[in-house]
């Protein structure tokens, strides 16, 4: 097939690399603008636009797709598929009328569970114990096209949000190339999505940081985990701001929020309690919690 592909952030990479290295032909590549980051505010190409380039596929960065001139470019291209994974950007109806074989998104849950932004750190913050990628036709609603095909992975009881996306990434890259093969044989009936069951997932932000140690110590686990690598849990220790990495459960029990050992550093929850592995405090590196133990003073009965 001829492909166009549409996405900007890593998740997106792998599609794409395995795409190009398919018999499929990847004519042309749409990613967000390059946008400046960090704090010297240097303007930063996406992840797939560098990808692209050590490809050799032509990219195009619109603002968005609903000008003429685009469209034109679009059609010009005649693609059979395009194929689209966290692009950023909404295709009108009249992109979506363009392709022989439609627009197929890659999607980080089993839908129609987790539509919108987070699907995968959501997953884990609620302790889910599966989940996996979807293909889907797209429409012009919000991840509520009919499924081509799923492929599913269990979550382990520690892995983060960030370890799960790479996985993630990796079987949507897979996924599409199956995909792709059945819809040209015709061995694919797509499926209508269960309205019923669907919720929605809103953008991550710091407001999910704070831990509240009366939750339990499952809550809170998934809490850390889940919003490993960004935007990370927190918590105060004398006064000042902590991040914490990553935890694992533990049996222990207490007053919710105290430090019931030091060696292993472990906080009491409302129910059960967890082990901090590794953490970052204010100012500081990342560390484990035995060397911020041996650098600070603390007392087993201290409250976060």
């Amino acid at each position: 097939m001829n492909i166009v592909f549409m996405g900007t952030p890593d998740f997106a990479v792998p599609a794409l690399e395995k795409l190009a290295g398919s018999r499929h032909t990847v004519t042309a590549v749409f990613t967000m603008p390059d946008k400046p980051r960090g704090r010297k505010m240097i303007m930063t190409p996406p992840d797939v636009k560098v990808c692209a380039q050590k490809l050799d596929i032509p990219v195009y960065q619109p603002i968005n797709l609903r000008g003429e001139d685009t469209q034109e470019k679009i059609k010009e291209l005649a693609p059979d598929a395009i194929v689209v994974a966290a692009y950023g950007n909404i295709l009108p109806q009249a992109v979506l009328d363009i392709p022989k074989y439609g627009c197929i998104n890659i999607h980080g849950s089993i839908l129609p569970k987790y539509r919108g932004a987070a699907p995968i750190q959501q997953a884990v913050l609620n302790g889910d114990k599966i989940t996996g990628v979807t293909t889907m036709l797209m429409d012009a609603g919000l991840d509520t096209g009919d499924i081509l095909q799923v492929s599913k992975t269990e979550i382990g009881e520690n892995e983060t949000s960030g370890e799960l996306f790479d996985r993630l990434a990796q079987m949507g890259g897979e996924l599409i190339l199956k995909t792709l093969d059945a819809l040209e044989k015709g061995e694919i009936t797509p499926q209508k999505q269960d309205e019923s069951l669907a919720t929605h997932t809103r953008k991550i932000d710091k407001s999910y940081c704070p831990i509240d140690f009366t939750k339990t110590a499952f809550q809170v686990h998934n809490q850390i985990r889940g919003l490993n690598p960004w935007p990370v849990a927190t918590t105060r220790i004398n006064g000042k701001s902590v991040k914490i990495y990553s935890s694992r459960l533990c049996e222990k029990s207490g007053e919710s929020g105290t430090i019931l050992s030091l060696n292993p550093l472990v906080a009491a929850c409302g129910e059960g309690s967890i082990e901090i592995l590794e953490l970052q405090p204010e100012g500081k590196k990342r560390m484990t919690a035995a060397a911020f133990v041996a650098g600070h003073k603390l007392k087993v009965g201290e409250k976060f």
